[in-house]
């Protein structure tokens, strides 16, 4: 799958980067030994990161490869289900 819209894809790839950081924040807060507990909400943050990335994701690929061929008297019964569908994957655990 192509990301066919470049601002998405823009907006997928400072996401990503942003984890990247955090991530190599956390390498760097265990190299230190710092706080637990300081460590355990870093990486609950970079998990909640990921999430929106993921779902951010998900969203582009029902919008640019499921809903691609979809006839016209199909596509707005479709889109509403791909909302629905991301909006419930956004609050599963």
């Amino acid at each position: 799958m192509k990301l066919q819209d470049p601002n998405a894809k823009q907006g997928l790839i400072r996401r990503l980067r942003r984890i990247e950081g955090q991530l190599r924040g956390v390498q760097t807060m265990v190299d230190e030994e710092r706080d637990c507990q300081e460590i355990l909400q870093q990486l609950s943050a970079i998990r909640s990161a990921v999430q929106g990335a993921s779902l951010a994701f998900l969203e582009q690929y029902v919008t640019s490869c499921l809903l691609e061929d979809v006839p016209g008297d199909q596509r707005e019964q479709r889109e509403k289900l791909s909302r629905e569908l991301v909006a419930l994957l956004g609050k599963a655990p």
